[in-house]
């Protein structure tokens, strides 16, 4: 599968919320997909997920515009949360109908994760918690098995356990069939583990697209003396900074190569990594 998009833009009237989005995926891996409230996460997954079209630019899926395509929609299931209060039937009637729908749904694995996730009761589906909710969204997801998979904050309500067994489901389930995931959060420290390449949206743009490894190899703290850390920061972006008496901490975004560490440690300061929770609030940052 292949998701492109170019020059993408999309509006609610005269408010622009997506703007000169350029981004690809190609890869069967997990993405996380962060950015601040109101940054166009969901608004661009909705796009992805075939709910809008764009307003202008393009999206691509395998090459075709995704929006009223049957054939690509097949390929998709978007996630997210729902308002199940008309929901009278059982989860477990519930995914023997979807399963007739979806030509990728494995009924025997979405039985097992409703057992796995205590949903196998005979509760009709509005009845139960917004967390049970949750959990059902993530049964449908994970056997939906869609070449392209989006859960967009479905751990909403779910608890500590709830949320592990997913994370543990997702990993296993995506190293036994491959495809494209894309994971929404807020809970960035908690599932920054899952993502092997991390999207940035900041403002209505795409202000990063790398692999995760990448990414958290670009930031550093480095910390000592103010005036020897200032000195060791000229030239560099420094992206947070934090003064107490005379120690200066600063978080630097940028290649560090081996002569910077061995010039910081001849200066006696000491480095230590960031990490992506904390390179995504340094990064997306507010201005005063």
């Amino acid at each position: 599968m292949n998701i492109k998009a170019v020059n993408l833009h999309l509006s609610y009237g005269r408010e622009s919320i997506l703007h000169d989005m350029h981004f690809e995926i190609n890869e069967p891996k997990i993405y996380g997909l962060l950015g601040r409230n109101g940054a166009g996460k969901t608004s661009l997954l909705s796009l992805l997920g075939s709910f809008r079209e764009p307003t202008s630019g393009q999206l691509f899926i395998n090459g075709k515009a995704p929006f009223e395509n049957a054939q690509i929609m097949q390929d998709i299931t978007f996630m997210y949360s729902k308002d199940f209060s008309s929901e009278t039937d059982t989860p477990s009637t519930i995914i023997k109908d979807i399963h007739r729908y979806r030509p990728n749904f494995d009924l025997a694995y979405a039985e097992e994760l409703l057992i796995k996730f205590k949903l196998e009761g005979k509760k009709s589906l509005y009845k139960l918690s917004k967390g049970k909710q949750s959990a059902f969204n993530v049964v449908v997801g994970l056997a939906s098995r869609s070449p392209i998979t989006i859960f967009d904050e479905v751990y909403l309500g779910m608890d500590a356990p709830g949320r592990d067994l997913f994370y543990k489901e997702l990993l296993k389930d995506q190293e036994l069939y491959p495809r494209i995931i894309i994971l929404s959060t807020h809970l960035v420290s908690e599932m920054d583990y899952l993502f092997d390449e991390v999207i940035i949206i900041h403002e209505g743009k795409i202000l990063l697209h790398e692999t995760y490894d990448d990414l958290v190899s670009h930031g550093v703290t480095i910390i000592g003396n103010k005036q020897t850390v200032e000195m060791f920061a000229e030239g560099k972006e420094v992206i947070n900074q934090e003064a107490l008496g005379d120690t200066k901490s600063i978080t630097l975004y940028g290649e560090i190569s081996d002569a910077d560490k061995i010039y910081a440690a001849e200066l006696g300061l000491q480095i230590g990594p960031v990490s992506l929770h904390d390179l995504f609030i340094q990064l997306t940052r507010e201005e005063d």
